[in-house]
């Protein structure tokens, strides 16, 4: 699954936008989120599996959860992610990049083993999405939208992808005044 949504997010961006994959989705590295400017242990708060960068800065966090659907891992690792502030490895010299001022973290979790008419996860995936975004943005935090995939949406991540980069493109462009 992870590689399956490192394919779709990669020949959906547009070339101005560089994707970093974690291992699991194609890519060749881990992809830590840190607090601060300063590489460490300490400073270290969570892994991620995607990042859409443009301009040398984090527009886009992506995390799938395969095994643990539950809402204090989905809001764990959305927390961790909001606390942080960069992202540090050493393929871009150790130098830190920064979130840009509005960053979308998108949660994409496994639902190949539910049964739609078996269980209320849907819905309690939807409930939660809406509870994320009602708390958001967090004090500090530089993500500001969020939004919750099962996959059995995966159809709907392109085009989303797709109409938020267009829609980031269309809030940086400056009209000229008359």
């Amino acid at each position: 699954m992870h590689k399956e949504i490192g394919k779709i997010l990669k020949d959906s961006l547009p070339s101005n936008y560089s994707l970093i994959r974690d291992k699991a989705c194609g890519g060749k590295q881990r992809i830590p989120l840190f607090c601060i400017a300063n590489k460490s242990r300490v400073t270290e708060y969570c892994n991620i599996d995607l990042l859409i960068i443009k301009e040398n800065k984090i527009r886009i966090v992506v995390e799938i959860e395969e095994s643990n659907v539950k809402p204090t891992q989905i809001c764990g690792k959305f927390l961790t992610s909001a606390l942080a502030h960069c992202y540090i490895h050493n393929s871009n010299n150790n130098e830190p990049i920064e979130m840009d001022e509005s960053v979308t973290f998108i949660q994409i979790v496994d639902a190949s083993r539910l049964m739609k008419d078996r269980t209320s996860k849907f819905k309690q995936l939807k409930t939660l999405e809406k509870s994320i975004n009602r708390i958001i943005p967090l004090k500090n935090s530089k993500i500001t939208k969020y939004r919750l995939f099962s996959t059995d949406e995966l159809d709907k991540l392109a085009s989303f992808i797709k109409k938020l980069l267009e829609d980031c493109a269309m809030s940086g462009v400056s009209i000229p005044e008359k």
